[in-house]
């Protein structure tokens, strides 16, 4: 019998996974692989276009895993590279037009994906449950 701490583990990476593919499947129409959209989001959602470095970081990737992506995206009109204006050997992301585009639609169908799995979801476990993960991921990124 596994411990509830075995549990919790393996129901958050099949969860997480399980997330990631049905999202993977409304976005095939795309022709775009989850590294790909997961890249484009995360380009989006910056502030300021992040450098391929802290894009790799923030995708949970080696960055020579995230330049092969972004070579990819950029060769489809999805991105494109600028120098850093005080770092010249740091490339810095951002998103094309096609790219915010790409992005738009990304959202979009994946509210469809959030709303089918958290509709019948009571609001107040929702909050209770997120808050949990919020303050694990906190945890998991304070370690060493």
């Amino acid at each position: 019998m596994s411990s509830i701490e075995e549990r919790f583990s393996a129901a958050l990476h099949g969860s997480a996974r399980a997330w990631r593919l049905a999202i993977d499947r409304r976005l095939k129409h795309l022709n775009l692989s989850q590294a790909s959209w997961m890249a484009i989001c995360l380009v989006a959602k910056e502030g300021e276009p992040p450098s391929q470095t802290r894009l790799a970081a923030r995708a949970g990737v080696e960055d020579p895993t995230m330049v092969s992506t972004v070579d990819r995206l950029v060769k489809a009109g999805y991105m494109v590279r600028t120098p850093s204006a005080t770092d010249r050997r740091v490339k810095l992301i951002s998103l094309t037009p096609d790219g915010q585009h790409v992005y738009d639609t990304v959202w979009k169908e994946a509210d469809v994906v959030r709303r089918e799995l958290l509709g019948n979801v009571d609001a107040a476990t929702l909050r209770t449950v997120t808050e949990f993960l919020e303050a694990l991921q906190t945890n998991i990124e304070s370690l060493p």
